[in-house]
């Protein structure tokens, strides 16, 4: 066992200073009080290694745009380096939520599809593509949201998939009836999502009704 020559204690384990005054040990090694937490330690190193490699690529984009003044291709008139922080940033929620204990599947896959989607209609603002984003690309994203959780209430029995399923079908069935309530004529693509939440829905009526209507009984406290 080793000893603090300082503070006159024993210390097990393999320690190799001192936990209350950090002096060198004097002593022979004993075996490990805790086995070495390996996924521990490769998740730590990967979440460094990232955030390394986010923080080049952010400190480059802002020298390249404000100090040296690089376009971006043909796009002018805005600082392209504020939205490669912003996805960045995003990025970085994103990895957190993903390492976050306690998050089921269902849930970080919601919040990173909201990030991406309020991402992607930022970006697609200053490229001038914002309608074939809000008429092409969300409801596709919406549409295999509202699949993929599906898939995951059919396989998952201990998490909160039901929940988000429930809150992607009241997004996929909304813009239709916003449509409607401002008489404007509804995009083929919001009409077929429309399609497919109600699909779903059906579907989990039929192979999850008591856990569909527990799910809405518990949020609506009825």
């Amino acid at each position: 066992m080793k000893n603090c020559p300082y503070c006159k204690i024993d210390v097990g384990g393999n320690l190799k200073k001192c936990p209350l005054c950090q002096s060198r040990l004097v002593g022979e090694d004993e075996e490990k009080y805790f086995p070495t937490q390996l996924k521990l330690k490769f998740q730590s190193f990967f979440f460094k290694l990232q955030l390394f490699i986010v923080w080049i690529v952010i400190i480059s984009a802002l020298w390249l745009d404000y100090i040296f003044k690089l376009p971006f291709g043909k796009y002018g008139g805005f600082h392209w380096s504020l939205l490669v922080l912003m996805w960045l940033f995003a990025f970085e929620f994103s990895i957190i939520h993903v390492f976050k204990k306690g998050m089921d599947a269902s849930r970080i896959m919601s919040i990173v599809v909201v990030i991406v989607m309020a991402m992607v209609s930022v970006t697609a603002y200053y490229f001038g593509y914002l309608l074939f984003v809000l008429q092409w690309v969300i409801p596709i994203m919406v549409m295999c949201t509202i699949i993929a959780n599906f898939v995951l209430c059919m396989v998952d029995k201990s998490g909160n998939a039901m929940v988000y399923l429930l809150t992607d079908l009241l997004v996929g069935i909304v813009p239709y009836f916003v449509y409607i309530t401002l008489k404007k004529d509804c995009p083929i693509e919001w009409m077929i999502c429309l399609l497919v939440s109600f699909i779903i829905f059906v579907g989990a009526i039929i192979f999850k009704g008591r856990e569909v209507v527990g799910e809405i009984q518990r949020r609506l406290s009825v």
